[in-house]
């Protein structure tokens, strides 16, 4: 078969092996046909085949993105929503007052607050949105994703009075008083922002999702997945009708794995997965939440929490755990893959137990990979357990650096020392899938790729030797983890992930080496063109 497209650069990083290489890369059909040493150009190209030489440029697969939540990421910001962290309650609702100028009617929707990034830092209240919007529904998602801040016409446009019992596994905050106070936690955020977002037809997100991977292109993304943002059925945020409508409009320029909520009734992916079977948009498993977050102590704990809020405060499942092994295993006999929310030590205990009884039962899933997300601590013994029992651990670099003081202040140094051990599992022989979990954090690449090479805020570059920097990881582990290992999360380490002869045609080329370069220099790095299936989606004009 005749090349359609040669791509030559002296600086090529397969992922197979740690070294760069002079290399053609000839495409055909979307695929990678062939590899071969460029003086041999000549003898690949045929008469009608387009060569483009990079030169010096860095050319690797492209990145996959491991965890996301696009819808939220696509909407914030965007014309439809907006996002702001602030530095008080206050400056968040003036905040808010801004935004309503440009959307005169309808829910106001935010994202990005975190109250321990404020002065003062105390958790905000309904008041104070009231004060500014008596007559208009306010909604303000917290930059955890895990906590939702109303105001009164908010809550009574999603029924919640004083009465209202929260979800199983969420909750609502009262004052001293008894009274709601509009913060929700946890499963009841996840579904009453699930209901605001519905006013958003597939048709009205459908740009919003097309401009926001254009981004992503742009940053050498060719491959997301995305995970259900909400342990309830039906309130996941997976979108796929808007996928759809842009795949038929030739128009879907990223690879998009989705992973709806796991469920008795596995209709919601089974259908997904009998009418999604292209190259450009799959559905290769579930999702699941076991715990929540450490900062709001409810990720779930072996030992009590450093400054516990209650006695015996080790937070708590947010499915019991004989739920959650009936539902992993009941998919994992239909060959489904499942991939679980785990923060807290206990979480991640608990769900490779339950994981390695169904690889033993039913052996390993039809398309995608078992997988933990997050693993933000992990007793040390468990790592070998994570390898043993096959599972892909699904990781977000940028998280150690969210807030570095929290960790100790929240778990005490004797688990901060041991959190986010990406150096550690790679030696121990656990497969890494490097992401973002956007909108948590902004899903920009080099942000990836810094965090995990130096372990330091992206923005400040602090602190100064990095936060566990024992931790650190190479450009070459980071890389293979970010394109290989998120493969592997989704069942496609066969054709994705590497530079090889039979692989899709995923390449990103760079101006600057990532693999030699100081990690200083990775966030100047700037794409010069990104390919999906040897199509280019991306150029540098």
């Amino acid at each position: 078969m005749e090349p359609e497209r040669i791509i030559l650069s002296n600086n090529v990083f397969t992922g197979i092996g740690d070294e760069v290489r002079p290399l053609g890369i000839a495409f055909s059909g979307g695929r990678i046909t062939v590899t071969f040493d460029p003086d041999d150009v000549d003898a690949h190209a045929a008469m009608g085949t387009e060569v483009v030489d990079y030169g010096d440029a860095f050319v690797c697969a492209g990145f996959h993105d491991a965890h996301q939540h696009v819808l939220q990421a696509a909407l914030f910001p965007s014309e439809l929503a907006t996002e702001y962290l602030g530095t008080s309650e206050l400056d968040c609702v003036r905040h808010m007052e801004e935004f309503s100028r440009t959307r005169p009617q309808g829910w106001l929707l935010s994202h990005g607050w975190r109250e321990t990034a404020w002065t003062p830092s105390r958790l905000p209240s309904r008041d104070s949105l009231d004060a500014a919007f008596p007559m208009r529904p306010v909604a303000m998602y917290s930059g955890d994703a895990h906590t939702l801040w109303l105001n009164s016409c908010a809550m009574d446009e999603l029924g919640i009075a004083e009465d209202t019992l929260p979800p199983s596994g969420g909750s609502f905050d009262r004052d001293e008083g008894g009274r709601l106070t509009g913060v929700v936690r946890e499963a009841a955020a996840m579904l009453y922002v699930s209901r605001i977002m519905a006013q958003f037809s597939d048709d009205d997100l459908a740009p919003v999702y097309q401009a926001y991977f254009s981004r992503l292109s742009a940053m050498g993304i060719t491959s997301v997945c995305d995970m259900a943002l909400s342990l309830i059925p039906g309130a996941d945020g997976i979108r796929p009708g808007v996928y759809e409508r842009l795949l038929e409009r030739g128009a879907l320029d990223v690879r998009a794995h989705l992973f709806p909520t796991l469920s008795d009734d596995q209709s919601n992916l089974e259908d997904l997965q009998a009418r999604l079977e292209g190259d450009m948009l799959r559905a290769p498993g579930f999702k699941q939440f076991f715990d929540g977050v450490s900062s709001q102590h409810t990720a779930w704990l072996n030992d009590e929490y450093e400054h516990p809020r209650y006695p015996g405060d080790v937070g708590r499942p947010t499915i019991a755990p004989e739920r959650m092994r009936e539902l992993v295993l009941s998919a994992a006999s239909r060959g489904h893959a499942v991939r679980i929310h785990t923060i807290g030590d206990r979480a991640v205990s608990e769900a490779i137990s339950i994981f390695d009884e169904a690889r033993e039962r039913f052996g390993e899933p039809a398309q995608g990979a078992n997988t933990l997300e997050h693993i933000e601590d992990i007793v040390p013994e468990d790592i070998a357990r994570l390898r043993e029992a096959g599972l892909v651990a699904s990781v977000q670099p940028p998280h150690t650096v969210i807030e570095v003081e929290q960790p100790e202040r929240d778990l005490g140094l004797w688990r901060a020392n041991r959190m986010w051990p990406f150096k550690t599992m790679l030696g121990a022989g656990v497969t890494l899938a490097f992401g973002t979990d956007a909108p948590v954090v902004p899903p920009t690449s080099a942000d990836v790729l810094y965090t995990a090479l130096t372990r330091k805020e992206p923005e400040t570059h602090l602190p100064e030797k990095g936060w566990n920097p024992w931790e650190n990881v190479s450009a070459a582990e980071a890389i293979r983890a970010y394109t290989l290992g998120s493969a592997k999360a989704v069942g496609r380490s066969h054709e994705l992930g590497l530079i090889a002869p039979g692989m899709l045609a995923d390449i990103v080329a760079w101006d600057t080496d990532l693999l030699v370069c100081a990690p200083e220099r990775v966030q100047d790095a700037r794409v010069l063109a990104t390919f999906v299936g040897g199509r280019c989606v991306y150029e540098q004009v």
